[in-house]
């Protein structure tokens, strides 16, 4: 392994690789070394097409197939954002090949499919992590300072979340999100992964005593076997009490916001996946109060927004640079932090328990 930079691996050129080719190369400890996809030819536009909008100052190699690339000794981390049918056998695969493995969301299928990335990667000590972009915003150190102040927030009672996209009949009739073998879990996976992942980091990654989840609206297409969620609802229930609920769609515009309720107040985050484009992401914390004199009834609007000089769009200090940054350092120190695969297999576990409950007609499901 290299002393001073993290060498990467990009296994698939699926469109998200495209802004974390971004991601490493601004990364300041890493340097992509190959892009492997199914023909070498098809790597090869993907390299080009990147070093067209974001070139590179080396040469990024063309791989033929996954495999020849998990035999190189010039890598020491694969990024993994194939399909999620495909996902298993891949990490498996790289870390038994003794690459550190950033993997996009949903990680698997089931959770026993995470399980099994997680035991290969701890068997071949190499760190295991999943691709959520917000975990690595500047924002959450201070969101969580809001909300374990005591005074901001008090004591959460219920947390809401929407992650949605509006997508066209075309779409849907082609993207690998509306297959069931390749993406089963459609909406709930691509998109509850960020809403149940906000749930339980807003709760210190405690798990819920139960989740309902129900399908509203799905699809199955000629090439699929299975009813796949184009739009669904989840519930959470916890033991102290709080409960929780999230939104997921394909039909519905552009949201992606968290709202955490509590005894003395709120916090709206209206971007907490993708922060709005600019140099700084910010949240509101709201302390509204009801006063009453005589006849006057006003509700009085305390609002104080928070904010963190942090860009949006792959700048070196951007959420997305920092996830390769943080991983790029785990590899580089030669110890593996157990956190991670821990949170990962967690939000898994509630994924499953939503869609188990919607297939049973929203019966409840402990995790």
């Amino acid at each position: 392994m290299s002393e001073k930079v993290c060498r990467w691996g990009i296994l698939s050129t699926a469109g998200i690789a495209r802004k974390n080719w971004h991601s490493i190369a601004n990364s300041g400890n890493g340097r992509i070394v190959a892009v492997a996809s199914r023909s070498t030819e098809k790597a090869q536009q993907f390299i080009d097409e990147c070093q067209a909008s974001v070139p590179v100052p080396h040469p990024v190699d063309a791989v033929g197939s996954y495999d020849a690339l998990l035999t190189r000794s010039d890598i020491d981390a694969v990024y993994v954002p194939l399909p999620t049918g495909l996902r298993t056998d891949w990490v498996v695969k790289a870390a038994n090949a003794g690459k550190h493995v950033m993997v996009e969301k949903p990680c698997g299928v089931t959770a026993a499919d995470v399980q099994q990335m997680i035991s290969a990667c701890e068997k071949n000590k190499v760190q295991f992590m999943d691709g959520v972009m917000f975990m690595h915003s500047a924002r959450m150190n201070e969101l969580r300072r809001v909300i374990d102040d005591g005074t901001s927030v008090g004591e959460i009672r219920r947390i809401a979340s929407q992650f949605s996209f509006c997508a066209s009949d075309e779409w849907v009739s082609s993207n690998i999100r509306a297959s069931s073998s390749l993406e089963p879990a459609g909406c709930l996976g691509d998109l509850g992964w960020y809403t149940i992942r906000m749930t339980l980091w807003t709760l210190g990654m405690q798990m819920p005593t139960e989740v309902r989840g129900r399908i509203l609206h799905g699809v199955k297409r000629s090439d699929s076997n299975a009813l796949v969620p184009m739009e669904f609802q989840g519930e959470m229930h916890f033991e102290n009490g709080v409960s929780a609920t999230f939104f997921n769609s394909f039909r519905a515009n552009h949201q992606q916001w968290v709202n955490i309720s509590g005894t003395k107040g709120y916090v709206q985050v209206n971007d907490f996946v993708l922060p709005y484009y600019g140099n700084e992401v910010a949240f509101d914390v709201a302390n509204h109060n009801f006063a009453a004199n005589g006849c006057y009834f006003n509700m009085e609007r305390y609002f104080r927004r928070v904010a963190v000089s942090e860009f949006s769009n792959n700048a070196p200090n951007a959420q997305e640079t920092q996830l390769f940054r943080k991983f790029g350092e785990l590899v580089l120190s030669g110890k593996q932090d157990p956190w991670w695969p821990e949170i990962a297999l967690k939000t898994q576990k509630v994924l499953d328990a939503a869609l188990l409950s919607a297939q049973q007609d929203g019966k409840p499901v402990r995790p």
